[in-house]
């Protein structure tokens, strides 16, 4: 079969043809812009997760010493619980014969009452008493001739209270005893 083409017919193929190779570079220009769309999105989504996998690994460290300062935290309280604990029984408990105490008097007045005499020797020196003093026994002297003493209580169970470990000696009062 035998076509014959006319000048009209060339130029719509023509004009066909170019109208195809606009088409086809319009679908390449878009194809193109959508893969650079594409392609923007893979870097801001992988830069998104670059930063979600820093955060989480940043957060995890602040986690992990949270839990440290929490694990203290908890251990700490035990340990007041249980003190806590043996105070309240001993509390309940009360004072037992023979148990002692230590006032410590300042000019014959009472400063402060502690469980050994040591304690308070060395609160005086929080008054401004030296830590180094020797201490010595009290004499007859009433307590509030000495700027600091400390005088010893010890529990007594038969009457139920504290009474001096070291009884002032009595004094010859006008021939009496």
């Amino acid at each position: 079969m035998i076509r014959l083409t006319t000048t009209a017919r060339l130029a719509r193929l023509e004009a066909d043809a170019d109208a195809a190779a606009e088409s086809a570079r319009a679908a390449c220009g878009a194809a193109a812009e959508a893969f650079g769309r594409h392609v923007r999105e893979l870097y801001a989504a992988t830069d998104r997760a670059e930063r979600a996998e820093a955060t989480t690994t940043e957060v995890g460290a602040i986690l992990k010493q949270a839990m440290r300062e929490l694990s203290a935290a908890q251990q700490e309280l035990l340990l007041k619980d249980i003190e806590l604990r043996r105070l309240r029984e001993e509390l309940r408990c009360g004072p037992v014969d023979g148990d002692s105490l230590t006032v410590l008097l300042h000019h014959g007045e009472p400063q402060a009452v502690y469980g050994s005499r040591e304690d308070a020797r060395a609160d005086t020196a929080t008054h401004g008493f030296p830590a180094d003093h020797v201490w010595k026994r009290c004499d007859e002297r009433p307590a509030a001739a000495f700027t600091w003493r400390c005088e010893a209580f010890i529990y007594n169970a038969a009457s139920n209270g504290f009474h001096r470990a070291d009884p002032a000696v009595p004094r010859a009062l006008g021939g009496a005893a």
